[in-house]
């Protein structure tokens, strides 16, 4: 059940306030004894709650007198303060990751074989996602068939504002696309891909024939391949990341010669 400790009002601060809400307006003795609350408190309480804009006081009268404000003023001014500390908690938390991200980057690349896989769609996406941000030098997508990844709806558009991201910071994303996909996808994932991407510099999509499957090659050295869905071709069953240096270079060529010989796609 709410109550007001739920937005930040320790128990004596609620009992104060609910006894003022059914006083009209009282004086510290009177609220000690209507409250429950000590009187050797009651002044702090109530200095805490005229602070936070909770109680207003006539200070000509003697003794003091105090009255509530509204309960919906009062609730919408607990929330704002709620608000508040949280913008500035997600803030200090954002400046700590920025303070570790250089100090945590691993100073030599990972030149081993290694790979993992994530087996569902949220789970296949949080990979996917990760994989992209933390890509530093280029991303070259390959997508011949209908996936999630490059719908802009959901996924297609995480993954979207994902590349986005990477393309303003200065890492080249290059798009290989089948003819088919392109026509099948329509105007409206091309107006969204034109809207974010298409002014950037290091962004282009091209179409080619012959392109199968869906794979990111990420940095040169690392493969993401999306496992579609046999019963359902337009989910994702799984996610694998395989990062082999070797292997990775020899897809990226492969690449190239086709990125060679594919046609800009027009917005």
């Amino acid at each position: 059940m709410s109550s007001l400790n739920d937005l930040g009002l320790s128990d004596y601060e609620a009992r104060v306030y609910r006894a003022l809400l059914s006083a009209g307006s009282s004086t510290a003795k009177e609220l000690s004894l209507t409250s429950e609350v000590p009187m050797g408190r009651v002044y702090d309480v109530l200095g805490s709650l005229e602070k936070n804009n909770l109680v207003r006081s006539q200070a000509a009268s003697r003794p003091k007198k105090y009255v509530a404000v509204e309960p919906e003023t009062a609730l919408e001014r607990l929330v704002d303060e709620k608000k508040r500390e949280l913008r500035e908690e997600m803030e200090r938390y954002e400046d700590v990751a920025d303070n570790l991200t250089e100090k945590l980057e691993t100073t030599e690349p990972v030149s081993e074989r290694f790979w993992t896989a994530a087996v569902g769609p949220d789970e296949s996406l949080d990979l996917l996602l990760e994989r992209l941000e933390a890509s530093r030098e280029s991303i070259s997508m390959v997508s011949g068939d209908v996936s999630p990844q490059v719908d802009p709806d959901d996924v297609g558009g995480l993954v979207l504002d994902r590349l986005a991201k990477k393309v303003e910071s200065g890492v080249p994303v290059r798009i290989l696309a089948s003819p088919t996909l392109i026509y099948r996808l329509g105007s409206e994932v091309r107006e969204r891909y034109a809207d974010v991407l298409s002014n950037q510099p290091d962004f282009e999509i091209r179409t080619i024939e012959d392109v199968r499957g869906t794979f990111n090659v990420i940095d040169s050295v690392e493969i993401c391949v999306e496992v579609a869905n046999p019963l359902a071709p337009n989910q994702v069953l799984a996610m694998i990341d395989l990062k082999d240096p070797e292997f990775a270079a020899r897809v990226e060529a492969e690449f190239d010669e086709r990125w060679e010989n594919a046609d800009a796609v027009e917005f």
